[in-house]
């Protein structure tokens, strides 16, 4: 029946641009499809499709592609051809791999929808979707994030829901475009500070993780809509707790006088340091005090700071203060800092 009804197509209208065929039980996708060749938008949703015909490499003018809600168990390398291809839905398959080469030839894609499938992890071939805006795998079993995905530089929108990831890769930060990050129900306890590099992002949904606190300058950013229910943020209970004596390693110490010295532009040091790029890569990973306004390398102590919500975001509805980290450099700095920091007492 399949057959015919394209047959028919073919002969009523040799330049058909529009195929339809959602819920017809079918099993394999015709192969008649090659008779098709200026076809634009083919939608195959809610079928029994396996497999993916040889056939549909011939359709090199398709622009949206929609096999959603069908038995695929990859995302198939016949979608290399398809050099055209803006929308792609892949929602609702059995989906637990990328076949070899798949994003070959896909650089103008703007949509990949592959929501509830089984995917573990993606690979490292994502980085060619170079056109990608929009970017959905809610539902799926994504324990990571490739740092590869992080060079999309075009992504608007990265929807992670419901999946098992813990972590986010600091890289997040080149995604200068992003506007959209849903990452509800997953198990992150951090955020990355890269996160707050992120000045066009306007809507982030992190509800029903186990994060506790938000990491420095996040709430600079300019966010419209910021949800984060179910998740065990740090509250405002202080506490008289026991300070120790600030014991730092040897290279601790020289690494703190080598920086401060280089943010003096102390001219031996500033010669030096260019024959020594270990060193150098050590050093740049540096913070600065925001008490004493001197660097330190890796000893620091952890403080909160609770801050209001900007009153231009969106939030939800119980949270009051937002509490967001700040990294000092000793106990001194901390018997100086200002009545709303707090240092972090591990119970």
């Amino acid at each position: 029946m399949t057959e015919r009804l394209l047959i028919r197509a073919i002969k009523g209208h040799g330049q058909t641009q529009i195929v339809t065929l959602n819920g017809k039980k079918i099993r394999k996708m015709p192969s008649t499809l090659e008779l098709l060749p200026d076809l634009k938008n083919l939608c195959l949703q809610n079928n029994l499709i396996s497999k993916v015909c040889p056939e549909i490499s011939t359709l090199t003018q398709l622009k949206i592609l929609n096999l959603g809600n069908n038995l695929l168990e990859e995302v198939p390398e016949e979608m290399k051809y398809l050099t055209s291809l803006k929308k792609l839905h892949l929602f609702g398959n059995k989906i637990c791999r990328f076949a070899s080469g798949a994003c070959d030839g896909l650089q103008n894609l703007i949509l990949l929808n592959l929501n509830r499938n089984q995917l573990t992890w993606l690979p490292q071939e994502v980085s060619k979707l170079k056109s990608l805006t929009h970017l959905s795998l809610n539902c799926n079993q994504l324990v990571s994030i490739p740092t590869e995905l992080c060079l999309l530089k075009n992504l608007r929108e990265l929807q992670l829901n419901y999946n098992e990831l813990s972590c986010i890769p600091e890289e997040i930060k080149f995604l200068k475009k992003l506007r959209k990050f849903l990452l509800v129900r997953n198990y992150i306890e951090v955020l990355p500070e890269g996160i707050c590099h992120l000045k066009n992002l306007r809507i982030l949904d992190i509800a029903g993780n186990t994060i506790q606190i938000f990491p420095p300058g996040f709430e600079n950013l300019k966010l419209k809509e910021f949800y984060c229910e179910e998740n065990p943020l740090f509250v405002k209970q202080p506490a008289i707790a026991l300070q120790q004596e600030d014991i730092w390693s040897l290279q601790e110490i020289t690494s703190r006088y080598v920086m401060n010295q280089l943010a003096k532009k102390h001219p031996f040091l500033m010669c030096a340091i260019e024959q020594y790029p270990e060193v150098r890569n050590l050093i740049s990973q540096g913070k600065k005090c925001p008490i004493c306004g001197k660097y330190f390398l890796s000893i620091w102590l952890e403080c909160v700071r609770f801050i209001p919500p900007p009153k231009n975001w969106k939030i939800s509805r119980n949270l009051q203060l937002v509490p967001v980290q700040v990294l000092i450099c000793s106990y001194k700095c901390l018997n100086r800092r200002d009545p709303n920091l707090f240092g972090i007492a591990h119970m």
